[in-house]
């Protein structure tokens, strides 16, 4: 019999999605990178935008927003802290999956991710509205932030050769060797040097997905992370370049295993890569 996620609740189907559009008790979030040729080319009806780049990211400080900032997005998009939030996007919902660990900082609590996000929908031949919804603001309180879920430089720092601590590089094996410092989609997003964090296992973020954008059984997702040592028994520390995709890997690995401590590293390899004195390996 096929092992069940750890939390069932909180991945949801494009198909009760698309049986729930007009869900009065639901509030739809489309979460992208590329906003012109995602969200404005066509999205879910009711569906509202946020843009990773502007809405849930401090350009000045390369920092997530903070406490304050997050209480204006959520009021601007009419959220209420006990709404269920819905997330989907591009690029294999990397950016939703980012809002969900930025959200969970934050206190939301009911919050599910679309299986499959755009690539899915689209595949399915599910259509698009270019109308957007009608918002009324709220006034939103956030929770303080929940650190047990972000790890910082010195963390990482710290857990160098600790046998209780997995580090995951979510990124491309070319990446993790340090034959390129960063795909090269985005070239603007380099480090001073390649390579990767001493111990880490590379394990990138795609080998939990299944072709179509959706995730793999718990069954092989288990086996994948423990063939890797990464196992339930050890805090993890999941990193990537700027902490996207290794948001992906955390969800996976808190979620939808139930690991009970791990960490996603947003400075991940921009931080690491451009600090004078970190060791690296290649």
């Amino acid at each position: 019999m096929t092992k069940e996620y750890a939390n069932q609740s909180v991945l949801c189907e494009t198909d009760w999605v698309s049986d729930n559009l007009n869900n009065k008790d639901i509030k739809i979030l489309e979460v992208d990178y590329d906003v012109e040729n995602a969200y404005k080319e066509g999205h879910l009806t009711n569906a509202h935008m946020v843009w990773w780049r502007r809405d849930i990211n401090d350009p000045a400080t390369r920092d997530i927003i903070n406490k304050k900032q997050f209480e204006d997005l959520m009021s601007r998009l009419g959220v209420n802290k006990n709404d269920e939030l819905i997330l989907y996007g591009d690029f294999n919902n990397w950016f939703a999956a980012f809002a969900f660990w930025v959200f969970k900082y934050f206190g939301h609590e009911k919050i599910k991710i679309m299986n499959g996000g755009r690539k899915k929908w689209e595949a399915e031949g599910r259509p698009y509205t270019k109308e957007e919804p009608a918002i009324h603001s709220s006034k939103y309180v956030a929770s303080a932030p929940d650190e047990g879920i972000r790890a910082y430089l010195d963390d990482v720092k710290r857990s160098l050769k600790k046998q209780e601590v997995g580090l995951v590089d979510v990124r491309s094996n070319k990446e993790f060797k340090g034959e390129i410092t960063a795909p090269p989609e985005y070239p603007m997003e380099h480090a001073q040097r390649g390579g990767h964090i001493p111990g880490a296992r590379n394990i990138p973020w795609a080998q939990a997905l299944n072709e179509d954008g959706t995730f793999k059984t718990a069954d092989e997702l288990e086996k994948l992370y423990a063939e890797n040592d990464i196992s339930p028994d050890k805090h993890i520390i999941c990193y990537c370049r700027i902490g996207e995709r290794s948001s992906h890997t955390w969800f996976v690995l808190k979620y939808l295993l139930g690991y009970p401590s791990v960490k996603n590293y947003d400075g991940s390899w921009t931080e690491w890569g451009n600090m004078i004195g970190n060791p690296i390996e290649k």
